[in-house]
């Protein structure tokens, strides 16, 4: 049978009394609650301001006369200001994070009928959502001749059922990680390897940086925190400016970045600053630098080794000192030996270059990652959400294996995790939800591959070849392709189309087996540049 903890507050004014044998004709919701017949305490928590040491010291007397068996724990929480309803919540929050549940083996109550109004409604809604694993408790006095031991009732919220919430939580909490891995406590050697360099590049430079990498792996979540962790250690004092280069185009482009006078072109009613004078004494991160044009470049590169830059239409140079983070989801390499990326710019942001690995590259980091992203749902909804034993078994099976694509990295991940939450009231992902998201991520993953795959095959191979393939052949290649082009280099593209049969393999040369397939259909890795 699983034994009974009541966590509640002290009641400075309901559990005094004379300390004469009077007391034990007089209600006590504390002492009360451990006399009932018909409930069993086996552990009191009792909360209690450092003021109060001596009243909780006697009323742990009082129940232990009563109710040898309860193991009684007081514990010292104090505010400043106990009608502060900010300072009030987060003690009491730091105390359930910090409090090791066990809700497979007790059963918890929350005593919400001592302490101020404030501390019962805090006590309420961190059990309402489900912080505190466990049942509101209210007692009160019997009515007509006064009883020391008054009557009790729980107030089901539904929540003692879910399996290992507070704990997990708390686990992920009190989780010593990296600044820049947000908490996540990441197991992939290369990743956690590369963070740490960028930790140490974010607190002694102001260089810039550049972020490699597919969509969806990070870089905007990373230069977000970067700029924070930068802040921090007073590094910059100015705002941060992201942009996505891929929405700039045409001469909107050299206006949106560098800003323009007033009647430089058709429409400028008024003057521009332009972002590059917008993040003046901060950061700017440009996502996506490769979509940026020839002459946007150059004006970047300027700014970034001067400082100064020519907003359009303008004669008078302007002025701004920012760091810059790059990122990118191309080759620049390939980009600059083709001539559609500078050679100068790419050598100024090649100082730092970091390459952020996929998720399919990650599967070790897919387990914190999902509760990383059940605990941010927990903080925008204010509701706690988790799997059931057979259903996180199975996502988690299906998640790192190597035939599933995560085509969108770790926005297709949140997403998931998102979905499943939202489409758990109960607070409980189970098996159904989970198989139910695994078709809709099959489904979305065939069906855009399938339509990509066929429009890259032409890209490489004229249609009189293709049309001489078997389609056995066709289609096989053309998930090939698809491969390739989504990656980065050869090996990356071997690695991903051989990873079942590379699993079961001593030694593997993934680069070569995909040279000699391509080299069948007279391709090579440069077809794909």
């Amino acid at each position: 049978m699983s034994k009974t903890t009541v966590i509640g507050f002290l009641g400075s004014t309901l559990d005094a009394s004379k300390r004469d044998a009077s007391r034990w004709s007089k209600w006590r919701p504390t002492v009360g609650l451990c006399m009932q017949p018909d409930l069993r305490v086996d552990r009191l928590v009792l909360l209690h301001g450092a003021q109060h040491e001596s009243l909780a010291q006697y009323i742990a007397e009082d129940i232990a006369a009563v109710s040898p068996e309860t193991v009684f724990e007081p514990h010292a929480i104090s505010f400043d200001d106990a009608w502060d309803f900010e300072e009030v919540y987060t003690e009491l929050l730091d105390f359930a994070q910090d409090f090791d549940f066990e809700p497979e083996s007790e059963d918890y109550l929350v005593h919400i009928t001592t302490g101020t109004h404030v501390a019962q409604i805090c006590l309420f809604l961190l059990t309402e959502a489900r912080f505190i694993p466990g049942k509101l408790l209210q007692t009160q006095p019997k009515r007509g001749k006064p009883e020391p031991s008054g009557v009790w009732n729980a107030i089901d919220l539904d929540l003692s059922r879910y399996d290992s919430i507070a704990r997990r939580f708390a686990e992920g909490s009190r989780t010593s990680t990296s600044f820049l891995k947000g908490g996540i406590e990441t197991r992939n050697v290369r990743f956690n390897t590369m963070i740490d360099e960028i930790e140490q590049v974010a607190s002694r430079s102001s260089a810039p940086l550049l972020l490699m990498g597919p969509t969806g792996a990070g870089k905007s979540l990373l230069a977000r925190r970067i700029y924070e962790l930068k802040v921090d250690r007073r590094r910059l004092s100015g705002p941060l400016v992201e942009v996505n280069c891929a929405t700039l185009t045409g001469d909107s482009a050299m206006s949106a970045l560098f800003g323009h006078r007033k009647g430089a072109f058709t429409g400028a009613i008024a003057e521009r600053d332009g972002l590059l004078r917008r993040a003046d004494g901060g950061l700017l991160f440009l996502d996506e630098i490769g979509e940026l044009g020839l002459d946007e470049q150059a004006m970047i590169l300027r700014a970034v080794e001067e400082g100064r830059f020519l907003p359009v239409g303008s004669d008078k140079e302007a002025w701004s000192s920012f760091q810059l983070i790059a990122g990118t989801n191309r080759d620049l390499v390939a980009a600059v030996g083709e001539g559609r990326f500078r050679d100068d710019l790419f050598a100024r942001l090649n100082l730092w270059t970091f390459d952020l690995p996929g998720l399919a590259d990650r599967v070790e980091d897919i387990e914190p990652n999902v509760d990383f992203e059940l605990d941010r749902f927990a903080s925008a909804e204010d509701t706690r959400v988790t799997f059931n034993r057979e259903a996180r078994e199975r996502y988690l099976a299906f998640a790192a294996s190597p035939a599933t694509a995560w085509r969108g990295n770790f926005r297709d991940l949140s997403a998931s995790i998102t979905r499943m939450a939202t489409l758990s009231p109960d607070g409980r992902i189970d098996r159904r939800t989970v198989d139910a998201e695994i078709g809709r991520l099959e489904k979305l993953w065939s069906g855009s591959s399938s339509r990509k795959s066929e429009d890259d095959l032409l890209l490489v191979l004229p249609a009189e070849e293709i049309g001489e393939l078997d389609p056995f052949d066709r289609a096989q290649l053309a998930e090939v392709i698809a491969t390739c082009r989504r990656c980065r280099t050869l090996s990356a593209a071997g690695r991903e189309l051989f990873a079942a049969s590379r699993l079961r393999r001593k030694s593997t040369n993934d680069a070569d087996r995909l040279r000699k397939y391509l080299a069948r259909f007279g391709l090579s890795w440069d077809d794909f540049g």
